[in-house]
């Protein structure tokens, strides 16, 4: 959800013009929901617990104010995420690829090493990218399996021409998906992946702590 230089850019990606697709989620059609995802529900109560998750653990950083301050629209990026997530889970299990637990472990291993610790690798997470310690399981499993997307594609992420290969298989999976979000949440788009409304691509943080800027 925020800044890193590596890890995979949808941005980086030539953007075709896109018809905003404005739907009726908020109508009698799907009360309640924030996002219709592959005819699944994400509610609006589902991203207000998790943003909720979030701001509670800024507010005990000691950078409360400044964290705060900086996700102003934490809802937005939220719902962005969730959908994300799914859509990541479909290229990943066209691709044929899973994320076991002991991967899921593995590389939380590399990552609080690097950071220097668990608490420290919460707490660069949560000032850099806006994840919550609750959060944290399913940013590490989502990492293994761009890890392993990538790998089953033979694509390497560090060259444009790798990111391609990546987002091509996202933009795959989320045109199949038939996406349809609440406008109060902006618009879908298959072509970058992310919502309309997020000004900073999705970016899955990396198996090594990242680095302060």
């Amino acid at each position: 959800m925020h800044r890193r230089r590596s890890a995979l850019s949808v941005t980086a990606v030539a953007l075709l013009a896109a018809t905003p697709l404005l739907t009726g989620c908020g109508s009698d059609a799907h009360p309640g929901a924030a996002a219709v995802v592959d005819g699944d529900k994400i509610t609006v109560s589902q991203v207000q617990a998790q943003a909720r998750g979030v701001r509670a653990a800024q507010s005990e950083s000691e950078d409360a104010d400044q964290l705060i301050k900086g996700t102003g629209r934490l809802s937005r990026s939220t719902l962005n995420s969730m959908i994300f997530d799914k859509v990541l889970a479909r290229a990943a299990k066209d691709a044929g690829v899973s994320a076991s637990r002991s991967d899921v472990q593995r590389i939380r291993e590399q990552a609080e090493k690097a950071a220097g610790g668990a608490d420290r690798l919460r707490e660069m997470w949560l000032q850099q990218y806006s994840i919550g310690p609750d959060q944290l399981e399913g940013t590490l499993r989502n990492q293994v399996l761009m890890d392993k997307l990538a790998k089953s594609l033979g694509a390497d992420r560090t060259t444009p021409e790798g990111q391609e290969k990546v987002v091509g298989a996202l933009r795959k999976a989320s045109e199949s998906m038939g996406i349809d979000v609440n406008p109060r949440f902006g618009t879908w788009n298959d072509e970058q992946v992310l919502l309309d409304t997020v000004q900073e691509p999705w970016l899955q943080p990396e198996q090594q702590a990242p680095r302060q800027s």
